[in-house]
């Protein structure tokens, strides 16, 4: 078992707001990978009296101890039972009705003897490579399917498309959209290794055109996941002034990549 991770904050003066995780059980027969993105909210508030980091690190935390110890619960069951879970530690202090209330996206996989389990929810990557070096990204393109009119505000956003049917999910305070994740099975056989990537890391290939899936995993595969990270800081940089990529996206924003060969 080979594992990489990288989590690194877009500006080094605000904390990330990414949370990564590995877990592998005593046993030897499996593990997990995980990824979750915290979505910065924009200003006015949130109803919340807790920074996102500190819902990102509750929710992470649950998904990994969830995931490690709870074998007969599926990928969905663990994730509304830790979004519940985080969701009782703040209710009693906060406004969980506030469309921007903590919030994250997910990439989860978990792995046993005979199986690899997948879980996606928003804009987080998951790459899956076969024994034939064939690279598989499982993604949940609901928010990137959207029309850019319909994006062209935060409050259109937020009254329109942010968990809300005909529009995109995330994981914050209502369990059941665990129900909307993108979901799988896959034989172990068919899978040799992992990455899970936030959407600051898949820049390389989603804002740049660097190259496709299988370029960026054999980035990560041979370099490290601290390469794609510098290689993404690098094209952040050269188009700060210009934007021909970015847009009106961040210059930086955090990137995360956990890479796991089984």
């Amino acid at each position: 078992m080979r594992t990489d991770l990288v989590s690194e904050p877009g500006d080094a003066t605000r904390p990330n707001e990414d949370f990564a995780g590995v877990g592998l059980p005593a046993s030897g027969q499996g593990g997990c990978v995980i990824v979750l993105d915290g979505v910065t909210p924009p200003g006015g508030g949130t109803g919340c009296v807790h920074p996102v980091p500190w819902f990102t690190a509750r929710l992470g935390g649950a998904l990994i101890e969830l995931t490690v110890s709870d074998r007969d619960l599926t990928l969905s069951g663990i994730l509304a039972r830790a979004i519940r879970r985080t969701a009782g530690a703040h209710a009693e202090t906060c406004d969980l009705s506030h469309p921007r209330t903590p919030q994250a996206t997910v990439a989860l996989a978990r792995w046993s003897a005979a199986e690899v389990e997948y879980l996606v929810l928003s804009d987080s990557a998951l790459l899956v490579r076969g024994p034939d070096g064939a690279v598989t990204p499982v993604l949940d393109d609901r928010l990137a399917r959207l029309p850019r009119a319909a994006l062209a505000t935060d409050a259109l956003v937020d009254a329109h498309l942010r968990n809300k049917e005909g529009g995109f999910f995330t994981a914050a305070a209502d369990p059941a959209v665990a129900a909307r994740a993108v979901t799988g099975v896959l034989p172990r056989r068919e899978v040799r290794a992992l990455a899970a990537l936030t959407d600051g890391a898949t820049r390389w290939t989603e804002t740049f055109r660097e190259g496709d899936w299988t370029a960026l995993f054999d980035v990560v595969a041979k370099e490290g996941a601290r390469s794609l990270v510098e290689r993404v800081r690098e094209l952040e940089a050269a188009d700060r002034e210009e934007r021909a990529f970015l847009g009106r996206g961040k210059t930086h924003d955090d990137a995360t990549v956990a890479y796991v060969e089984l």
